[in-house]
């Protein structure tokens, strides 16, 4: 099928664009991306009166880091952090997560932001915000508001974005020397959206567990806090058994659905074994 007819618009600066977006509100869609967008304009699963086309504005594809934050422009594309793109613990990490991201002409095109605004709950990225307690920036043009993660991803592909917001950037915090992370994730194939997913951030002093958060992927419809099962960690030494208790307890907080692929049973083993897979990982670096 092809797509529904549609008015498009490719502004050229930040300014256009959220001029764009504040004329057009629910009428209009960001394309940035498009990897998620334009399959779904092809069914008319989506048919927006008006693309917005924000490809061409020059200052939404930066990635600095700001002290402790690392400041991600909402055009970087995931192949971007297939190498490390900062250094520490975070560096090493992101190339873990996008490695897994769908196959490489999609890690080409598609965005970090476009991935956070489009939330899907299976997403690594959605995931990894959660995990990391990312902070999203809204742009309007009224002004700009700094949403956390645990705020912004509201219901299946629903965020707290506003309609006449543009998502502008993702800020990560830095992590010092002293934390560990692990990714894990399950798909029927490479590639495939994961029926689960593990992201896991410690911090160890003197082999001892003081921080910790666990994110659950692909099993609701937002990625999930498994808060119990990171409070078990906390004031631990890392073991087996300790890793196998978090796992347990991570399963336990989730209610999954059933589908064609997996079973709510099957699902909820499946975060068991991700997040003690994830915690290894972590705990192995």
């Amino acid at each position: 099928m092809k797509p529904a007819a549609f008015l498009y618009q490719a502004p050229r600066s930040r300014a256009e664009a959220l001029d764009a977006v504040a004329a057009h509100g629910d009428d209009g869609k960001v394309l940035a991306g498009g990897q998620s967008l334009v399959p779904a304009m092809n069914f008319r699963l989506a048919r927006p009166a008006v693309l917005i086309d924000i490809n061409r504005v020059p200052d939404l594809s930066t990635i600095a880091r700001d002290g402790a934050i690392l400041r991600i422009g909402a055009l970087c594309r995931h192949a971007r952090f297939e190498r490390p793109v900062t250094d520490g613990p975070l560096g090493a990490f992101l190339p873990e997560v996008a490695r897994h991201i769908a196959h490489t002409p999609i890690r080409a095109r598609g965005t970090f932001g476009g991935s956070l605004a489009h939330a899907d709950p299976a997403s690594e990225w959605c995931a990894l915000a959660l995990a990391l307690n990312a902070t999203i920036v809204a742009e309007s043009k009224t002004g700009a508001r700094e949403i956390a993660a645990s705020d912004f991803f509201q219901s299946i592909f629903t965020t707290a974005l506003k309609p006449d917001e543009l998502l502008t950037e993702i800020r990560l915090p830095w992590l010092s020397a002293d934390w560990r992370c692990g990714f894990a994730e399950y798909s029927r194939r490479a590639g495939d959206f994961a029926l689960a997913m593990a992201v896991v951030a410690l911090r160890l002093e003197q082999g001892v567990i003081r921080e910790a958060s666990i994110a659950l992927g692909g099993v609701g419809a937002t990625p999930l806090p498994a808060v119990g099962a990171a409070r078990l960690l906390l004031g631990a030494t890392p073991s087996d058994a300790l890793l196998a208790a978090s796992g347990d307890a991570a399963s336990r907080e989730v209610d999954p659905q059933g589908d064609i692929h997996a079973t709510p049973i099957y699902r909820r083993e499946l975060v068991g074994a991700m997040t003690r897979r994830a915690l290894r990982q972590a705990l192995a670096a």
